[in-house]
C-alpha cells in the first residue's frame, strides 16, 4: 500500500444492522476495484466475530489501533445493540480520535446516534432512522427529514437502505458523477420497490417513538437517568 492511498474504515460492534454497513461498504470498495487510491477495511475492538441483529456474525479486518489514522470513518446503526454501545468507550474514543484529523465521518441509520454520544455532532445538521430522529437533539444536533445530510466533514444517512444512497454521494463528492454513476451501474442499484416510495404522511411517527423507547428500555433497563437522558 502506497502513502498516499486513502484508508476508509468503517466501525463494526455486537448488534449492528449489517445493510447499514454492507451497502456503503459494497459502494465504497468498489474505488480500489476501479483502480483509484482508496481502500476498504472494517475496525473494531476485536478480530473475533461479533454477532449482528440477523442470523449473521461479521468479523472486522482490522482492529482500532491497527488503523488509527483513516481518511474517512462510518459507523452503522441497529437496534438496543446501538444505543448499549453509546457506553463503549472504546468505539466512542475511536470516533473522537479519528475524527480530528479524519476528512469524512459518515454513518448510517442509528449510527449518527454514536456520533452524538462521541460529542461529535453538536450544532451540525444531521439525520437518522425517521423514527429516532427526535433523539437527535439530546446530542446538540439538529435533525433534518432528508435521505442524508452534509454538514462540514460529517454526512450522516436516514435509515438503512439510506446508506447506499449516501455513499453513492461520497463518491460523487470524492470522484465525480462518472465514477458514482459507473458504481451505481455496477451494483445494479435502481430502486423499484413493489409497492412503490414511502408515502410519510401514513407513516405512525408515534408507534416509531414508542419502538425506539423499547429499544432504550432494552438497552439500559438499570440505568433510568440515561434513559431520561436520551428520551427526556
Amino acid at each position: 500500500m502506497t502513502a498516499d492511498v486513502r484508508t476508509i474504515a468503517f466501525v463494526l460492534y455486537p448488534g449492528l444492522t449489517p445493510l447499514d454497513l454492507i451497502g456503503p461498504l459494497q459502494v465504497l470498495a468498489a474505488l480500489p476495484q476501479l483502480g483509484l487510491p482508496y481502500r476498504a477495511v472494517t475496525v473494531a475492538g476485536t478480530k473475533n466475530p461479533l454477532p449482528t441483529d440477523l442470523p449473521l456474525h461479521l468479523s472486522a479486518s482490522h482492529t482500532y489501533p491497527e488503523i488509527p489514522n483513516p481518511f474517512a470513518v462510518l459507523v452503522p446503526g441497529g437496534g438496543a445493540p446501538t444505543f448499549r454501545a453509546m457506553t463503549d468507550e472504546p468505539l466512542l474514543n475511536y470516533l473522537r480520535t479519528t475524527s480530528s484529523q479524519a476528512e469524512l465521518m459518515l454513518s448510517v441509520c442509528t449510527g449518527s446516534l454514536l456520533l452524538g454520544a462521541a460529542g461529535l455532532l453538536t450544532g451540525r445538521k444531521a439525520t437518522t432512522h425517521w423514527a429516532a430522529r427526535h433523539v437527535l437533539p439530546r446530542f446538540g444536533a439538529t435533525p433534518v427529514a432528508d435521505r442524508w445530510v452534509t454538514d462540514g466533514k460529517f454526512t450522516t444517512a436516514a435509515g438503512v437502505a439510506a446508506g447506499i444512497d449516501a455513499a453513492l454521494h461520497v463518491v460523487q463528492q470524492l470522484t465525480g458523477p462518472e465514477v458514482a454513476r459507473a458504481v451505481q451501474n455496477g451494483i445494479e442499484y435502481d430502486p423499484q420497490p413493489p409497492l412503490g416510495p414511502i408515502d410519510w404522511s401514513t407513516v405512525d411517527m408515534d408507534s416509531g417513538r414508542a419502538w425506539i423507547k423499547s429499544m432504550v428500555d432494552e438497552a439500559f433497563p438499570d440505568n433510568p437517568d440515561l434513559r431520561a437522558t436520551l428520551l427526556g
